[in-house]
């Protein structure tokens, strides 16, 4: 009896989950509507001068049972996303709002269906992979001095890791519109993101007008996987470090996740070496 007591509303058929998501999206737009907050809009051809940070990533990820459909259908939905905010100036006082600028996610504007993560598996739907998308720039935002106002997380072992290990290379959730990405610019200069792709790789880029005295490092440590019942999780803590760029000093360091998320690829894929119990 008290697990069924349990069960959230979301949780009990595909339309209690349609009808709780519909009332998150509508709660979402009335919270725009009454805030202050202003966003950042105005798109930008001619590029800023100073490159801040640069990020790249493989668009195709293969492994044991990747779809290499839903991957193609990625790379259409993240360039269809990316054109809504490439060249985007963000002005001192302004937030950038990942759902703002991409709007709905629609088969209409000629989004595919993609990998998305849904009670706890990975399933095709529209506009699945622009998660990809929201981690790159959130990896830009954390190589400035910009603010993230809003981050949420989803699972940090989606594919298995090919070559070096990169902290966050997943993990940052966004689903229409009220599971945001956004952060604020509290600085006394303008900045711009850039993307844009190549045959193998999305690349994005974020600019400003004057160099900024720090610099800042991702640092992930105790990285491992764990069994946990049937499933394996990856399991670390992942830090920024911002440092005085004269002195190379550190200046302070973030807490930025405490990492424990289910893998979501074939479990054969771990190396031995690097899960403990």
């Amino acid at each position: 009896m008290s697990s069924k007591k349990n069960v959230r509303f979301c949780d009990i058929n595909p339309l209690t989950y349609a009808i709780s998501t519909q009332k998150e999206v509508a709660r979402r737009h009335v919270k725009n509507a009454l805030s202050s907050v202003r966003f950042a809009t105005t798109l930008q051809e001619e590029k800023l001068p100073v490159v801040l940070s640069h990020k790249s990533n493989i668009l195709i990820k293969t492994g044991k049972g990747v779809d290499p459909v839903l991957q193609q259908n990625k790379v259409v939905n993240l360039k269809i996303a990316s054109k809504t905010m490439s060249g985007l100036v963000i002005r001192p006082g302004e937030t950038f709002s990942f759902f703002k600028l991409v709007g709905k996610v629609t088969p209409k504007k000629g989004y595919k269906a993609g990998r998305v993560i849904q009670h706890g598996k990975l399933v095709p739907d529209t506009g699945g992979g622009l998660c990809n998308l929201a981690n790159t720039i959130h990896l830009l935002v954390l190589d400035s001095p910009l603010d993230v106002t809003e981050f949420h997380t989803h699972s940090d072992a989606l594919a298995p890791d090919h070559g070096v290990r990169v902290p966050m290379s997943a993990g940052t959730s966004v689903s229409y519109n009220y599971v945001d990405f956004r952060f604020k610019n509290n600085t006394d200069q303008n900045f711009q993101l850039l993307i844009w792709f190549d045959d193998e790789r999305m690349h994005g880029e974020l600019r400003c007008e004057r160099p900024v005295p720090w610099t800042y490092e991702i640092v992930e440590e105790g990285h491992h996987f764990r069994k946990e019942g049937d499933a394996y999780y990856r399991v670390s803590k992942i830090y920024r470090d911002v440092k005085d760029k004269a002195s190379g000093e550190l200046v302070r360091r973030e807490l930025i996740w405490d990492n424990h998320s289910k893998v979501m690829f074939d479990p054969s894929e771990i190396p031995a070496d690097q899960i403990r119990e």
